[in-house]
């Protein structure tokens, strides 16, 4: 009776003290003996994992212009009539992320919004103008001009949509002065038939 109390006692210690040395195992070191590899003399951290120079590294904040977190689309020769609305358009987060490689720092910037259906709509898409653009100082350093797809399965009701820009390579600035600015952009302004 003593014995298999003991026993009740013993086994789950065991199995407690066991787990703690595999957890802290895997929390020490490199992790290099488990997958029998000697860990030595390499400084490059395995894939995927991050750095802790990275996670301190420079990665500039992406900003709206004004005007530009708002977009409206109407029907055709509707600009501005309320009643020809198809949808709207709104920037409610933008964030972005950066990795540094060969000299080169690599930016993926993430926008998030939302299409509202106008009076006028009816179509289960919409698109989208997104510009990215990086400036340095005066100098622009990338600009694109991303016509995105704004999908909904019902017409009618409000859609949200994510769109990024996974590549923007510049070099590694030696100073905090770059900018990233991301918006709507409807391009240059249509000429008028009497304009032609």
């Amino acid at each position: 009776m003593e014995f298999r109390l003991a026993n009740r006692r013993i086994v789950p210690g065991l199995i407690v003290s066991g787990f703690i040395f595999a957890v802290a195992g895997c929390q020490s070191g490199d992790g290099g003996s488990l997958l029998g590899s000697s860990g030595g003399g390499d400084a490059k951290p395995p894939q995927g994992k991050v750095l802790e120079s990275e996670l301190r590294g420079y990665c500039p904040r992406v900003t709206l212009r004004d005007g530009t977190a708002y977009f409206n689309s109407y029907a055709k020769g509707g600009q501005d009539d309320p009643t020809k609305l198809q949808y709207q358009a709104s920037i409610t987060d933008v964030t972005r992320a950066c990795s540094r490689s060969g000299g080169n720092l690599t930016i993926n910037v993430a926008v998030a919004g939302r299409v509202v259906p106008g009076p006028a709509g009816g179509s289960a898409s919409a698109t989208v103008p997104i510009r990215i653009a990086v400036v340095q100082g005066d100098t622009i350093l990338y600009s694109q001009l991303h016509k995105h797809q704004a999908a909904s399965a019902d017409s009618s009701t409000a859609t949200q949509f994510m769109f990024n820009d996974p590549n923007i390579t510049i070099p590694e600035p030696s100073q905090q002065n770059i900018q990233i600015f991301a918006g709507f952009d409807e391009g240059p302004p249509k000429k008028s038939a009497s304009a032609q």
